[in-house]
């Protein structure tokens, strides 16, 4: 059973801030229990919620995995992917346009902005986490630090990159005696992570309960100085990755619960609870945090459709332009090659478009000059040898997605607060 463990602050008269930040006294920080064994309980209507959910998931992968052309996988693996890192990056607060975040992948020189690198290191960080999944394997607190290492590389905390905590944290408030949560001390934070990668490693639940179980755990246990957060939703990818579900793509979960905010941390607040497992405060609040994870899949999924089929709208629209020039290229010219490409490198140089279509610098130089000329691509910077080139109608198509998940059409509920699952607490 999940415990609270009340713990010592001790006063500083140097902190900054307001008088309760120079406070000391006792707080309380909560113990989960382990999730090995872990017994779950869903109701009917939740079960089938996750199973629509799963389904979504497979259906969407199987479509995506059987297109003709194999560039067009690949292309929308790269879209989702950013988009996910995107969206867990903005649920921490860090938000950048798509053109900042697409200079700064491409080179950090280009876009000095500091929440523009730290998105780029969470796409690396996603990078990471999947390839880890494709290992095989059990996964340990090593893998898990190794994402989190990326994740922290080019950023100014640099330094805490896979150094489990050996303090103290909380979430919220200036101390941990006002703040809105406090993991566990952190002499429990070992043990629960070697519990949770067991978990992680086996398959006791379906897998969306199971990515749900593992996510909310390392949320819990908080055992980074920071990152948290977006370390423990590309878990969620690890999970979905290694069952199977997601082999070919990233469906944009976090981008999803990113315009869910209060509904994803109040449905993550109430699995931290002092109650038996099974019993009906714990069924309840797990209950409410797996079906917000799968109702944000399915979104995801859909989303991951109308992504794909507005891509290759555009796509075409710009055969039509190559097509409509007074010379349009021969069937087999290097522009026609490079043009699908695009929407994945809606910012690219000469060098990034050999790297992708295999052709020759030369070749590339005057495919190039024919998108120029169609006015599929436009020069926005750099010159002589490092001119920087912008797909037309990438970056709003980009803007219209995520316009289109944060519409309260999205999700009907996503504005009222959720029902409190009540904390049960004991007197010390």
């Amino acid at each position: 059973m999940p415990t609270i463990v009340y713990q010592r602050w001790e006063p500083d008269p140097t902190a900054f801030g307001p008088r309760r930040a120079r406070a000391g006294g006792r707080y309380r920080a909560f113990v989960p229990d382990p999730l090995v064994p872990r017994q779950v309980v869903l109701d009917a209507r939740v079960a089938a919620d996750v199973a629509d959910a799963e389904r979504a998931l497979a259906t969407l992968d199987a479509s995506v995995g059987s297109q003709q052309a194999p560039h067009r996988l690949e292309v929308l693996a790269r879209l989702l992917l950013r988009a996910e890192a995107v969206g867990s990056s903005r649920i921490e607060g860090l938000v950048v346009s798509p053109r900042r975040l697409a200079l700064a992948d491409l080179d950090p020189d280009l876009e000095p902005a500091s929440h523009a690198r730290e998105v780029v290191a969470n796409l690396e960080a996603l990078r990471e986490a999947l390839a880890l999944a494709d290992r095989g394997g059990d996964i340990d607190a090593d893998d898990l630090c190794g994402v989190h290492t990326r994740l922290m590389a080019g950023t100014r905390d640099a330094h805490l990159g896979g150094l489990v905590r050996t303090v103290q944290n909380w979430i919220g408030g200036h101390t941990p005696l006002d703040a809105a949560f406090v993991p566990p001390p952190h002499e429990r934070v070992p043990a629960l992570l070697d519990d949770l990668c067991a978990y992680l490693s086996g398959t006791d639940h379906s897998p969306l309960v199971q990515a749900a179980l593992v996510h909310a755990q390392f949320e819990t246990i908080h055992p980074f100085a920071d990152g948290n957060g977006r370390t423990g939703r590309a878990l969620l990818h690890v999970v979905l990755r290694r069952r199977g579900l997601c082999r070919r793509f990233v469906p944009p979960i976090s981008l999803v619960l990113a315009t869910w905010s209060r509904r994803y941390v109040d449905s993550l607040m109430g699995t931290r609870i002092e109650a038996d497992p099974g019993s009906p405060e714990d069924t309840e609040g797990w209950t409410r945090w797996i079906e917000t994870l799968a109702e944000a899949t399915r979104v995801a999924c859909a989303e991951a459709e109308r992504y794909d089929a507005a891509v290759a709208d555009l796509v075409e629209q710009w055969r039509a332009r190559l097509g409509a020039t007074p010379k349009p290229p021969r069937a087999d010219a290097a522009a026609w090659a490079l043009l699908p490409w695009l929407p994945a490198a809606p910012l690219l140089t000469a060098a990034g478009a050999v790297e992708l279509t295999e052709r020759s610098p030369r070749a590339i130089d005057g495919a190039i000059a024919q998108l120029v000329e169609a006015k599929v691509l436009k020069q926005v910077r750099g010159k002589a040898r490092y001119r920087v080139y912008e797909a037309e109608g990438v970056f709003d198509l980009v803007t219209d997605a995520e316009r289109a998940l944060a519409s309260p059409a999205r999700d009907t509920r996503q504005e009222k607060p959720g029902r409190p699952v009540p904390a049960r607490r004991k007197k010390p």
